[in-house]
């Protein structure tokens, strides 16, 4: 279980990580989804640094498994905002969003799992 544990987390961390840089450097993916969903482009540096906290708080969480917990919480509530964020105008480009989603539920249950 501690393998898995740590691979899931891992892999959760890499990947918000990687979508939190997108969001902080500026790239036109993450304006364009805002613009799409009606959100204010001065909230996407914002969504970012949550992105950020949330892939640190999970590394973190290898050693202080209780904020490990909070920080996949944390992604999860994120995600299930950005699914129905697309639902709500009606975008139907899910895929990435339930993936990241799925991830995030896979990190908080193994980190329950792994420490009861």
């Amino acid at each position: 279980m501690f393998a898995a544990y740590v691979t899931v987390t891992v892999v959760a961390s890499v990947l918000t990580g990687v979508a939190a840089v997108t969001y902080l450097i500026g790239h036109d993916y993450p304006k364009t989804q805002a613009d799409m969903k009606g959100v204010p482009r001065a909230w996407v540096p914002v969504l970012g640094l949550l992105l950020a906290a949330g892939s640190t708080g999970l590394l973190v969480g290898l050693a202080v498994p209780w904020l490990g917990a909070l920080a996949a919480g944390g992604l999860v509530l994120y995600f299930v905002g950005a699914l129905v964020a697309h639902l709500r105008v009606g975008s139907r480009q899910l895929v990435g969003g339930a993936v990241f989603l799925l991830l995030s539920v896979a990190a908080l249950a193994t980190n329950l799992s792994h420490h009861g």
